[in-house]
């Protein structure tokens, strides 16, 4: 097939880009910048140059491509997991996602785009007991940060899937981890973990879902090969809460055990009621449905070697 990236460049869009060309797709990257476009064709890719604030610009550039699918992966996501940078950042973060994703979708509608697939998040189901489904409600009245998220979520997939006339699919990821992302040895996470940055908080009960970065690459082109239009949760099989995953990640980097906070102290930290939220309120989230309609089967959460942690939850 004929398939049209935007957001390319990030951790998630580089190697979707490589799962496209190894499974043999003609692909078309979108980019701003000349210097990216000749790296793209190198790579045997086909730009497209165009700013996603400039509707006009991105319509004309995929009426060009004329793809049967379009997948749209936009993040404006900082190098450094902290409350500062995403805080720095989350205006354009929102904005590229609720205006840069709307002139794409608004784009393939024009060019008669057949299916999209869109970058959305699985850490908003309300909190409860087991594992959040597709169907589970999303944490509108959470803390601020979290809140927010949930309703641009809420409102970006509303958008998609009531978009006549094309087969649009949500991708919920969990967090990443491996090359390129926070949690990995050398990302920003790996090393606030080592400097003993990164505490418990309260008992650490939020459970947080994972998914490794090149799985997340496969579960996006097989959901663009085969996938049914609506909402997938993109999520390994080992939801773990904060007082598991994170000693196990620190033992991984031969790292110190983690510091422990209360939740009292955390709260007078900025963005205090968000880290609350993270690391005592989260849910779990569940992959069955990508499971039984992607095929699709991730890896075991690398860093975790003890079993019995594995499916403390």
């Amino acid at each position: 097939m004929k398939i049209f990236v935007a957001g390319g460049t990030g951790a998630i869009g580089r190697p979707t880009l490589d799962q496209l060309l190894a499974r043999g797709h003609n692909v078309v990257a979108l980019t701003r910048t000349q210097e990216r476009a000749q790296s793209l064709a190198a790579q045997g890719i086909e730009p497209a140059i165009a700013d996603v604030f400039d509707p006009e610009s991105v319509k004309a550039a995929v009426i060009r491509a004329q793809p049967e699918v379009v997948i749209e992966q936009l993040t404006a996501l900082p190098r450094t997991y902290t409350r500062e940078s995403m805080n720095a950042t989350a205006a354009l973060n929102t904005r590229i996602r609720s205006e840069g994703g709307g002139n794409v979708l608004a784009a393939a509608k024009a060019a008669g785009v057949r299916r999209f697939l869109k970058q959305s998040m699985a850490f908003w189901g309300i909190p409860g007991a087991g594992l959040a489904d597709e169907e589970t409600p999303l944490s509108l009245d959470a803390s601020p940060a979290v809140a927010a998220d949930a309703r641009l979520v809420t409102e970006t997939e509303h958008r998609l899937l009531q978009t006549p006339d094309l087969e649009g699919i949500a991708l919920r990821y969990g967090f990443f981890y491996g090359p390129g992302t926070w949690f990995n040895p050398d990302g920003d996470v790996g090393q606030q973990v080592r400097q003993q940055q990164f505490p418990i908080v309260g008992n650490g009960d939020g459970v947080w879902s994972w998914i490794h970065i090149e799985d997340a690459a496969m579960a996006t082109v097989a959901a663009a090969e085969q996938g049914n239009p609506g909402v997938y949760l993109i999520v390994d099989d080992q939801p773990l809460a904060v007082r598991d995953w994170l000693p196990a990640f620190a033992r991984a980097l031969n790292a110190p055990p983690p510091p422990r906070i209360s939740v009292e102290d955390a709260l007078k930290m900025e963005g205090g009621a968000d880290i609350v939220y993270y690391q005592t309120q989260m849910r779990g989230a569940s992959n069955a449905k990508a499971k039984r309609e992607l095929n699709f089967q991730p890896r075991l959460l690398e860093w975790v070697v003890d079993t019995a942690i594995a499916h403390a939850n």
